[in-house]
């Protein structure tokens, strides 16, 4: 008996020595350099963003226009995604906020306009959050994450299972790292974009995301100040075992962004105390945390206790982008 917890003691150590991620620090300069994306002046021609005819669709029971996205991003590789419009995007009067709308790990762009994809429901209910937001005459954008949806590899697809268990059991942290941190980059090749085109208003851009989509909204918009508002629906919770796409790590960079965290005091992916941690770290005066009973899926009228955060201005009072941190925080909201 002592010879066998002799050994499983040994390989446990082994494990640990060869394989368990070890935490490492990042500065905010590191930080901004890796999210950092090469801006041309042909990134920011109609040539970058190639946009569909618009098709009539709806959105829930929200009559809506879309058009297909495609993206030529920073390193050559093309994001595909959707814009849906409140109406007819030729007669639709402009400049509109825009909604910027993040699926979670293992979906695609469709959780944004569609109620099932391949004959399932859309749990998560983002295609509801971005019903409202068009009924607040936002433009809804969403965009596949590297990996995900029409940006999967045919020939080796990587599934979230095996994503996580190399990065966990393997320490494998790179492959993980590079996805989140080139679907940001992508994200702010699209933002500078919608900054270009006057039907937009660029001091109205916002964005949403839920799980995996949650992190890199903070992630977003911690690293580019063009991001106005954050609703962070239950976003994992990181340490500096991945420090780079540790929301933690940019919280300080958010306070003149109006973040909403939306969390789940049973959630396998994020304790109660992590959670807390990270609202902790915000210093915008405008965020707010509605916490829920419950675990990773947050119940439907999520969507609804959100409607404040779409029509309340997007900047926290009296900060801009580059604003010094330390900001007074306004009470938090507790939804049981």
């Amino acid at each position: 008996m002592f010879t066998l917890l002799g050994s499983a003691g040994a390989l446990g150590a082994l494990w640990w020595a060869l394989f368990a991620l070890k935490p490492y620090d990042i500065t905010p300069e590191q930080l901004a350099a890796r999210y950092a994306h090469a801006t041309t002046t042909a990134a920011l021609t109609p040539a970058a963003v190639q946009l569909g005819a618009p098709q009539r669709i709806t959105v829930g029971q929200t009559a809506a226009w879309a058009s297909d996205l495609a993206v030529s991003s920073f390193d050559g590789a093309v994001a595909s995604g959707r814009i849906v419009y409140p109406a007819d995007p030729a007669v639709l009067a402009s400049p509109r906020p825009v909604l910027l709308g993040l699926h979670a790990m293992g979906r695609s762009h469709g959780r944004w306009s569609e109620a099932e994809i391949k004959g399932k429901r859309t749990r998560e209910n983002t295609h509801r959050l971005a019903e409202l937001a068009l009924q607040q005459g936002y433009v809804v954008m969403a965009l596949d994450a590297r990996e995900h949806g029409g940006r999967k590899n045919a020939d080796k697809p990587l599934t979230p299972r095996e994503l996580l268990r190399n990065l966990h059991w393997w320490g494998e942290r790179e492959p993980y790292e590079r996805l989140i941190v080139d679907t940001v980059k992508d994200w702010r090749v699209l933002v500078d974009w919608v900054t270009q085109q006057p039907q937009f208003d660029r001091n109205n851009i916002r964005a949403a995301g839920y799980s995996m989509g949650a992190q890199m909204a903070l992630l977003l918009a911690g690293t580019d100040g063009r991001v106005s508002a954050v609703a962070a629906m239950v976003p994992p919770g990181l340490t500096n075992r991945v420090a780079v796409v540790a929301p933690l790590n940019v919280a300080p960079q958010l306070a003149a962004t109006r973040v909403w965290l939306l969390t789940g005091d049973d959630d396998d992916h994020a304790s109660v105390d992590e959670n807390a941690a990270l609202f902790e770290a915000l210093p915008g005066a405008g965020k707010q945390h509605l916490r829920f009973a419950g675990g990773h899926l947050l119940p439907t009228d999520y969507v609804e206790r959100l409607l404040p955060w779409l029509t309340e201005a997007g900047r926290s009072p009296n900060t801009t982008p580059s604003a010094a941190l330390g900001a007074t925080t306004a009470p938090r909201i507790l939804a049981e």
